[in-house]
């Protein structure tokens, strides 16, 4: 397939792009730094840009099978970052008739698990809390989403580590795996990049945790 990745060079994108081209996929990274792109190999496009410019994210995505984006806040100071840039990317989506659309968000913005235990919850409302100014960010983000014509899907982890591959994590269409507390990066790569062709995650949002 023809994928193309935004936030490329965050630690999740970098491995979706990994990842991507292991498979044997073409992959266009969009980049605003190549220099902070370590990942190298054949099939791999550097796309250097400019991503709050929607016309200038229109050839990145042009002819596309499905775009993958890691973008988000970094720290709190970044918060709004993720709804800003994913309307460029919607905007240049819809403008080449680009459809599917995976991208990150957080474990806390959905619904708590059915049958969480108290500590679980304590913990999410904790957390949310704490990084209220980033949640309603990647809320906003959502609800973006939501509101376009793309067949969007939204991935949400709790707190992530890194660590290599596993494919052993849980998913929760619609909801959250029960005691979900870890995942690594790269396997919230793996399951975005599985979920590309599953039509049962289109307009929903799938939790994803061990």
């Amino acid at each position: 397939m023809k994928l193309t990745v935004f936030g490329a060079t965050g630690g999740i994108g970098q491995e979706i792009v990994r990842q991507g081209l292991e498979s044997g996929h073409q992959v266009t990274a969009v980049v605003r730094d190549p220099a902070r792109l370590t990942v190298t190999g054949a099939g791999l496009e550097v796309f250097r840009a400019d991503l709050r410019d929607p016309e200038a994210l229109r050839p990145a995505v042009a002819g596309r099978d499905a775009v993958l984006s890691g973008l988000g806040a970094r720290s709190r100071k970044d918060a709004g970052v993720a709804a800003r840039l994913t309307r460029s990317v919607l905007a240049a989506m819809e403008a080449e008739g680009v459809r599917r659309l995976l991208v990150v968000s957080a474990g806390p913005v959905g619904p708590d698990p059915e049958g969480a235990a108290f500590v679980d919850r304590a913990m999410r409302g904790l957390i949310s809390g704490l990084l209220k100014d980033v949640y309603a960010d990647l809320k906003e983000m959502e609800d973006e989403l939501a509101r376009s014509a793309t067949d969007w899907t939204v991935v949400r982890p709790p707190r992530l580590q890194n660590k290599p591959v596993t494919g052993s994590y849980r998913t929760a269409v619609g909801g959250f795996p029960l005691k979900g507390r870890f995942i690594a990066r790269a396997d919230v790569a793996h399951a975005m990049l599985a979920m590309i062709d599953d039509a049962g995650t289109v307009k929903q949002g799938v939790g994803v945790a061990y």
